[in-house]
């Protein structure tokens, strides 16, 4: 067997595993170790039912997924991507690896909650936007859908497929409410500019029992030290649901002082103190350069990030000494709201760190999704506990559960 680091990813010949400990860097003078190895299979779906309380559809690496777990909340996740599915069992979460259209609820018997965050790729401002360009389309495919049209040959014949992909959480939706066991609870998440479809979605899911509500948070008013938006869909069939109330302040670079209606709000989160680095430095970000280095966006240790994209490898750090070390792999989870010790595994990890939902956000609409109340100073301290010691988190009844009627979980 050789190993080697090649674009900071280690390599092994045949093809293994690897599982890492220790710092990881982006960069190709990465240490890489490992301390298990095994031959990489395709490892098929389990055709045992899962026992999971929450079926979470895209599951990337698990930031859903993380979230749920603090929560007390059994969770399995769809993934096609073998590179995230491999993060994924390295954490010990459930997985199923394969194609979220070729799934169902019936696989998912005992789940009340679904969630999902469908590929962004072609919504985000950092895509081609052709998810923009097919808006109308897609909304006239929701509108068919709740009339039981089946439109998956019109979907696959979209200029680029994973625009449609969007759908299929009312897709599983709509099959499981046909089957008689509807979901209690579904929480979506995406870019800013598919609000309008969670918008269209929630008239269709009203009609079938659920009240829903929809609309855009910023990641930095609830402990998050980056600048990140995402457009949010909770449905709820027992109680009328509400977004989550910030915790923290919206950054603003001019603002002098705390504003009259946001005297109890905590500070943004800041670089510096998400990653526990004291010394002052600037990080100048990839985000929204549109190619050109000049744009590039430049934050202070002292604020929080720039939204953390699958390019944050290529984001550089100086101090009044000069340049420092790129951020590690951890640091890069950090500024995501993973534990610091979550194991990132396989290849192409920026984009995984990149491409997930800070947890620490996640856990905030999960716990509003289930009529929860967060104690205080509860996601602090699981965000500080190493995840592979972690063993399931709160349990339900520490938590403060809005009186309902109605089994939740």
């Amino acid at each position: 067997m050789t190993l080697g680091a090649m674009d900071g990813i280690c390599t092994i010949d045949p093809p293994e595993v690897l599982i890492y400990v220790g710092r990881q860097d982006f960069g190709p003078s990465a240490a890489c170790r490992t301390i298990r190895s095994f031959p990489m299979t395709l490892v098929q779906p389990d055709p045992t039912p899962s026992d999971a309380q929450m079926v979470d559809l895209f599951a990337g690496p698990g930031g859903l997924d993380v979230a749920a777990r603090w929560l007390g909340l059994s969770v399995a996740g769809i993934e096609w991507d073998e590179n995230a599915c491999m993060t994924r069992r390295t954490a010990g979460l459930e997985t199923v690896q394969g194609d979220v259209r070729e799934h169902g609820p019936a696989e998912f018997p005992h789940a009340t909650i679904l969630a999902g965050g469908p590929p962004c790729q072609t919504y985000t401002v950092a895509g081609a936007g052709a998810g923009r360009k097919a808006l109308d389309q897609v909304l006239s495919f929701i509108a068919r859908m709740a009339d039981g049209d089946d439109i998956t040959t019109e979907l696959a014949a979209l200029d680029d497929e994973r625009t449609g992909l969007v759908l299929q959480p009312l897709r599983w939706a709509l099959e499981a409410h046909h089957a008689g066991n509807s979901y209690e609870v579904i929480v979506l998440e995406q870019v800013p500019a598919v609000l309008p479809v969670w918008e269209a979605m929630a008239s269709v899911l009203e009609p079938l029992g659920y009240e829903t509500v929809t609309g855009v948070l910023h990641a930095e008013e609830y402990g998050v030290p980056q600048t990140r938006r995402r457009a949010i869909l909770i449905a709820n069939r027992y109680r009328r649901p509400v977004l989550p109330a910030p915790t923290h302040r919206k950054f603003n670079r001019k603002a002098v002082k705390e504003s009259a209606d946001q005297p109890a709000l905590l500070p943004c989160r800041s670089i510096g103190e998400a990653l526990g680095r004291a010394e002052p430095f600037v990080l100048v970000s990839n985000y929204g350069t549109g190619g050109d280095p000049k744009a590039r966006g430049r934050r202070t240790s002292r604020e929080p990030a720039f939204t953390v994209t699958g390019k944050v490898s290529r984001n550089r750090l100086f101090s009044d000494v000069g340049e420092l070390d790129r951020l590690s792999v951890s640091e890069a989870g950090r500024l995501q709201t993973f534990p610091a010790d979550y194991p990132w595994s396989g290849k192409d990890i920026s984009q995984q760190v990149g491409n997930a939902i800070p947890p620490r956000l996640a856990a905030h609409v999960l716990a509003a999704a289930l009529g929860r109340e967060l104690p205080e100073d509860f996601l602090d301290s699981v965000t500080r506990t190493r995840w592979m010691n972690f063993e399931g988190a709160i349990a339900a009844s520490q938590l403060t559960e809005a009186a309902y009627e109605g089994a939740m979980v």
